[in-house]
């Protein structure tokens, strides 16, 4: 009976199912074995530095097998192991990268070359190669830090060794690349690296190699430490004199999750996949035992796990890169300026007089923050000093944290001109603020499993502060005008800071995040001394920093009643002014994707309207007649200059109905009016289009349908539309006499952008739209474009419910869904088939889902109330819509 083989022991070189006589044919199912068991260990939780020595060893053995076939002769050649397979760290699906080194030129090795490629390949081995001599060898390494890098990790597998060690003599820091220079190459290198992922360790879907806080940050760490102190990979790690023993520790369990983490992508996807897809999340939280409860999916804690360990090896990379940069690069330009008794300021780095400063005086570590904050010449911490706050962090507990002077030390740190945020990230990255605020603590790296938001809760926050900052700075002048002239008039900056902290903090607890936060956020201003009003102020925001981005897209802002209300609720100018600073703040850091000139648009027309009812008193609202004979009386002067008289207007208009005229603008009112008297043939549709940037719904592109009423109207309209690679984002249905119908829909393109100003494009929207209108009198045809790969992972359930607004004498229709091409066409279908007339649509895509509104009636334009007949039109919606999803899955 053959005995188990074990990881361990085929790391030792038992590879008793390869026969050194016969490689080309046990070579594939030697391999495919060793890939079984490994597997195996690896799901019964084997330790992973084991398996990937493995998995080099029995490939080594392999490459050996087969090496020794070949007719090399007396051929002065050599077999060489780089990369990931160099440093022994091979994955399932990992590339085998070799290097063939020949002391004279590769031509006359041809054959055997050729001889020996095949038969990796036959073997099932994923290969990179290259064929090289000595000379050219040193020639692209002295030119390319990727050569000479991949050279440092070079191991001889077979043959003749002594090229490789001429190679490593000629590499050596000495004769090229000197510890400076290979130092400032792989910093840039990095850079570029980091600049693809946004510069952040919490991508959505992140590369566990390539991102930030990935293996990549840990291999350079390694690389440097390599290049500059002449040791190996393995005691790079170790090395006292560089790192601390809690670093070391960190290094290598951080590196050893990561190496788990792509061995279960690898073995998942059956191929060198680095990307932790959504599919893939989900798989792997599942098979390491994260379950739903609660508050979280398991698939959120799961990834609150990974985004902690790639903090934690962004934290030391960060370290590492600052400490050579000060102490290696610019060791030779050093300028000094003591401080205080604590600290000094080296070549610009503020740095603790000892490494016990912050053990004999803790303090100490906010008064570091404080003073960057205060002092325009210190550009940052000092990566020693850095570390010793990190060593330091537990000394942040209940009786640091309730010390008047502490608290008085972190609001004069908000209130502070500089690097407010660099400093509040150098905070959360090295352990200050989630044990001086332990609420903050519980959200870091916690992620929300959707396409929504992009970043992490904790990082969410920060990069909304950011936003803030920019605004203050005047940084963000040109593409946020409004944002930045308001944000500048607000009297406290502490205040919005404070919110901007606070505003997502009870995420992830159950309940409403909100109700949650400001109980959070009132706590924390009555602990820190914040006056009772500006506590209420703080309190207010966080309870309300959903409101205003919800009414400017979920409600008909054109109507007087909407923006009274809300102003009554907001009260006064100084919070309308806090509230739309933190809106936008925090509508541009969830997703970069998210924030557009409809969004901007409608956010600025919320605030000025609500502006002039607060500046106008809340006890004087507008009267809504007034409005409406107003918008006649401006609609008719401009008409009266294009030769109409009041009277033909009046009968032109005598069945239009009051909420065409409040609604809309007395120049699109106008643009209406003249085209429909100019056109005689009521079977031809008139179709108008205009982009337009100083309405209400400024830079949308405005398409004006007036047809002959018709079921599939609606969904004919969504699916050209849509077939035009346009979305609608509102939609404003009115009903006319002799059967004909007015339609205002503004569009964006596909991706949520303000359709460029062309003529040509305006033509061909309205001919499209004329011609779908025209020839498909019934039925539209649905969009038949391939789901986003992204969008399948998420197939939550459709949700549909009909409320009813007596004020208005209208039913409210939610539906949200994940998106998918067609969505409003069927939608439109299931409206004809139960009769239902749309009055005004809100449509909004957030990520993966849509979260759209409809304002309907029956047929008789009265309000759906039979529960029977809303319960039907909600079931039919969730079929119609969630077979769609499950025909694309």
């Amino acid at each position: 009976m053959t005995p188990t083989l074990t990881p361990t022991d085929i790391a030792d070189g038992n590879l008793p199912l390869l026969d050194p006589a016969q490689p080309t044919k046990t070579a594939k199912p030697a391999l495919r074995k060793v890939r079984e068991i490994l597997d195996d260990a690896f799901r019964e939780d084997y330790p992973i530095e084991v398996l990937l020595a493995a998995r080099t060893r029995a490939v080594d053995q392999v490459l050996q097998a087969l090496w020794d076939i070949c007719s090399w002769g007396n051929s002065d050649v050599c077999l060489i192991a780089l990369g990931g397979y160099g440093r022994g760290e091979l994955h399932p699906h990992s590339d085998i990268d070799l290097m063939i080194l020949c002391a004279d030129a590769p031509e006359s090795h041809r054959d055997a070359v050729e001889r020996f490629i095949t038969a990796v390949w036959d073997a099932g081995l994923q290969l990179g190669h290259s064929v090289r001599t000595v000379e050219s060898c040193l020639e692209e390494a002295s030119s390319d830090i990727t050569v000479v890098t991949n050279l440092m990790e070079a191991r001889v597998l077979r043959g003749e060794a002594h090229l490789m060690h001429a190679v490593s003599d000629g590499i050596a820091v000495d004769k090229m690349w000197s510890s400076q220079a290979f130092f400032a190459a792989k910093l840039e290198e990095q850079n570029e690296r980091h600049d693809k992922f946004a510069d952040s360790e919490y991508n959505l879907e992140p590369n566990v190699k390539s991102s930030p806080g990935g293996l990549r940050d840990f291999q350079i760490v390694c690389w440097i430490i390599e290049r500059h102190f002449g040791v190996d990979s393995q005691a790079a790690i170790s090395l006292d004199i560089l790192l601390t023993p809690d670093e070391q520790i960190l290094l290598r369990q951080g590196r050893d999750f990561m190496w788990r983490v792509r061995y279960a992508l690898h073995m998942l996807s059956q191929r060198a996949e680095d990307r932790l897809l959504f599919d893939f999340q989900r798989q792997i939280a599942e098979m390491w035992g994260f379950t739903d409860d609660d508050e979280r999916l398991g698939v959120e804690q799961f990834m609150q796990t990974y985004y902690r360990w790639a903090l934690a090896l962004a934290q030391i990379n960060d370290v590492l890169i600052q400490y050579f940069e000060q102490h290696v690069v610019d060791e030779d330009k050093a300028s000094f300026e003591q401080i205080n008794e604590r600290f000094t300021k080296r070549n610009g780095y503020l740095n603790a007089i000892n490494d016990d400063i912050f053990r004999e005086n803790p303090t100490a570590i906010l008064e570091a923050f404080l003073l960057c904050s205060q002092r325009p010449d210190i550009v940052d911490i000092g990566a020693r000093t850095l570390r010793a706050i990190s060593d330091s962090r537990d000394l942040i507990d209940e009786s640091f944290r309730d010390s008047p002077a502490h608290k008085a030390m972190f609001i004069e740190f908000l209130r502070s001109p500089y690097q407010i945020t660099r400093m509040l990230r150098r905070m959360a990255r090295y352990g200050f603020l989630g044990n001086y605020l332990p609420e903050f603590g519980r959200i870091i790296g916690q992620m929300q499993h959707d396409l929504f938001h992009a970043y992490t809760v904790d990082a969410h926050t920060l990069e909304l502060i950011q936003n803030v900052r920019r605004f203050l700075t005047g940084n963000y002048e040109e593409k946020f005008p409004v944002s930045s002239r308001v944000a500048r008039r607000l009297p406290k900056k502490e205040v919005i800071y404070i919110a901007g902290l606070y505003h997502d903090i009870g995420k992830g607890r159950g309940g409403d995040h909100s109700e949650l936060g400001a109980v959070d956020a009132e706590a924390f201003c009555r602990r820190h001394g914040l006056s009772d009003r500006d506590t209420a102020l703080v309190t207010w925001l966080v309870k309300n920093h959903l409101l205003m981005s919800a009414v400017s897209q979920r409600k008909d802002i054109s109507d007087p009643d909407v923006i009274q209300q809300f102003a009554q609720h907001v009260g006064d100018q100084q919070r309308l002014d806090y509230l739309f600073t933190l809106t936008v703040a925090d509508i541009n850091a969830t997703n970069p994707t998210l924030w557009n000139a409809w969004r901007s648009s409608l956010l600025r027309q919320l605030y000025t309207e609500s502006k002039r009812a607060l500046r106008r008193g809340l006890e004087n609202p507008v009267d809504k007649q007034d409005w409406i004979k107003e918008t006649r009386m401006a609609a008719i002067d401009l008409l009266e200059y294009r030769g109409f008289t009041p009277e033909e207007l009046d009968e032109l208009w005598r069945e239009r109905g009051d909420d065409y005229f409040m609604r809309e603008r007395a120049e699109d009112i106008a643009w209406h009016t003249e085209a429909i008297a100019g056109h005689h043939d009521q079977n031809e549709p008139v179709v108008l289009a205009k982009h337009t940037n100083d309405s209400s719904v400024a830079n949308a592109t405005q398409v004006f349908i007036h047809a002959r009423s018709r079921p599939h109207l609606f969904s004919l309209v969504c699916a050209a539309l849509e077939q035009l690679d346009l979305s609608i984002h509102d939609a404003r249905i009115y009903g006319a006499s002799g059967g004909m119908t007015l339609d205002t829909f503004f569009v964006l393109d596909s991706s949520g952008e303000t359709i460029e100003h062309d003529a040509d494009r305006t033509r061909h929207i309205i001919a499209e739209l004329t011609r779908a209108l025209v020839e498909n009198p019934d039925k539209p045809t649905v969009n038949a474009r391939r789901t986003p790969r992204q969008f399948k992972s998420f197939s939550i359930p459709t949700r549909a419910h009909i409320t009813q607004d007596t004020s208005k004498n209208i039913s409210v229709l939610e539906v949200i869904s994940p998106d998918r091409p067609g969505l409003l066409a069927r939608l439109g279908k299931v409206f004809v088939d139960f009769g239902i007339e749309v009055q005004t649509a809100k449509i909004q895509t957030l990520g993966e889902r849509v979260e759209d509104l409809f304002f309907i009636t029956d047929a008789h334009q009265q309000p759906i109330t039979s529960s029977e007949q809303c319960e039907a039109i909600e079931i039919a919606i969730r079929n119609a819509l969630d077979s769609q999803i499950k025909s694309t899955q």
